[in-house]
């Protein structure tokens, strides 16, 4: 059953096709030819100087010609790209696309749609607000709840923050001399720089052993913070260690000290769709915003981040643009430019919708499950192997950070370089508690524990 739920997302390969994995640097397959791959190629990059011998011009007076210009790129741009889907690519958070999310991507690219207003594409936007009342039924937010698919978390955190310092200005009539928001000391990067876009103070909240902002802390914070906070940040699913904040706490201190709530799920807010996982999030039901990248682990192509309201006119308040040019397009219907800092935009959600909607719900239930019974199968087997590795903390979720005993930083970059010139896997250190370790952050449904048991092997 769940081999067959997997396969409905990704495809039969075909057991003729190319079984290894195919020696860095050689010709990046044709897209169709890649589909077909078990496993897709991993790749490697190149150096700016090894790339322009390769390349020589590429933008020239007369031009090179489509036939040339793709040969440049499958011989040499495209294999010294890193294929973040390949199952043993367990760095940052990968992208694992369903092949119907990747082929719809094509459909969009040349469909020729503004995704910006409903006045030009009604139909597209209909299709998104699908997906997006899926998710927002996931998080428990009203039937009255929506919002629009930007770029990524980044873009996504931002607007939310901006819609929650409107709010907070024409609730309290005015400005206090310094606006700030409150959020993790393990919250993502992403929110420091929406806090300089917008030129407000972060204020970091102590996060307990296991990484996750209590709502003790969070309330001592706020009284040591002064009258300028106007919102707090809590992370379901932070990305070093995979630890979901406790939303409810949070959700307690802000309603009663009259704070927004925003949740960056960007990474975890997917395993929402699992029922094993479900109970991590109690809570986020009462978030005035919340965020989660469809291209995280809900198997969509880049770039798509899911940004939901529980209450739509406040964002519409902050965000909509007026010009006497825009005047057509304001005729009350769903326009997604005015919920996000956006007006031009791809309908960046309907690869999401299209599988989605092809594959339906179960499927997607089924693969999140898989890659959290793969990231506790790492976890045990990180314990099973206590002599040489040590598990730095339970995982939430699927991340799983580690150490190599008695190993220095030289020892985890080169180890990882080696892995990287063999074309085995993609596993870079990462910093915690100021000590170089390393990490897998499982989102593929086709990882499988004979890759973390391999990879753990070449740390022996």
């Amino acid at each position: 059953m769940l081999g067959r739920d997997i396969s409905r997302l990704y495809g039969d390969v075909d057991a003729r096709t190319h079984r290894g994995d195919r020696a860095a640097g050689a010709a990046d397959p044709g897209a169709e030819e890649r589909f077909r791959l078990d496993p897709v190629p991993l790749d490697a990059p190149r150096t700016p100087a090894e790339l322009s011998a390769a390349t020589g011009a590429t933008i020239t007076e007369d031009g090179l010609g489509g036939e040339e210009a793709l040969r440049l790129f499958t011989e040499v741009l495209a294999p010294a790209c890193i294929s973040i889907d390949h199952p043993r690519f367990l760095s940052f958070i990968p992208c694992a696309p369903t092949e119907a999310s990747t082929l719809f991507d094509l459909v969009v690219g040349a469909s020729s749609i503004f995704g910006g207003t409903w006045l030009e594409a009604a139909g597209a936007i209909h299709a998104e607000n699908h997906a997006l009342r899926w998710i927002a039924d996931l998080a428990g937010f009203p039937a009255d709840a929506g919002g629009v698919f930007v770029q990524g978390g980044t873009l996504g955190n931002l607007s939310a923050l901006v819609t929650a310092r409107h709010a907070a200005r024409l609730r309290r009539g005015g400005d206090p001399a310094r606006w700030a928001l409150l959020t993790s000391d393990q919250a993502h990067s992403s929110i420091a720089t929406a806090a300089a876009v917008m030129d407000v103070d972060v204020v970091a909240v102590p996060s307990d052993e296991g990484g996750h902002m209590r709502g003790d802390a969070l309330a001592a914070t706020l009284d040591e913070t002064g009258e300028g906070a106007f919102a707090v940040v809590a992370t379901s699913g932070t990305t070093n260690l995979g630890a979901v904040d406790r939303l409810d706490d949070a959700a307690d201190v802000c309603a009663e000290r009259g704070l927004w709530l925003h949740v960056d799920g960007a990474y975890g807010g997917a395993a929402l769709a699992a029922p094993s996982a479900r109970h991590l999030f109690t809570g986020v039901e009462r978030a005035d915003s919340f965020v989660v990248d469809p291209h995280k682990w809900l198997f969509a192509p880049f770039d798509c981040c899911a940004l939901l309201y529980r209450d739509p006119a406040l964002a519409h308040a902050a965000h909509t643009q007026t010009a006497g040019y825009l005047e057509p397009v304001h005729t009350g219907e769903w326009n997604p430019s005015d919920y996000a800092v956006n007006l031009t935009r791809r309908a960046r959600g309907l690869p999401f919708w299209f599988s989605l909607a092809a594959h339906g719900t179960r499927a997607y239930e089924v693969a999140i499950e898989r890659t959290l019974e793969v990231a506790r199968f790492a976890a045990a087997e990180i314990r099973r192997r206590s002599r040489t590795h040590e598990l730095l903390h339970e995982p939430d979720l699927s991340v799983v950070v580690f150490r190599r005993r008695g190993w220095t930083a030289e020892d985890y970059y080169g180890w990882a370089d080696r892995l990287m010139r063999a074309n085995y896997a993609f596993v870079v250190p990462t910093t915690h508690d100021g000590e170089t370790v390393t990490r897998f952050g499982i989102v593929n449904p086709r990882t499988t524990e004979a890759d973390i048991s391999g990879i753990l092997d070449t740390m022996a």
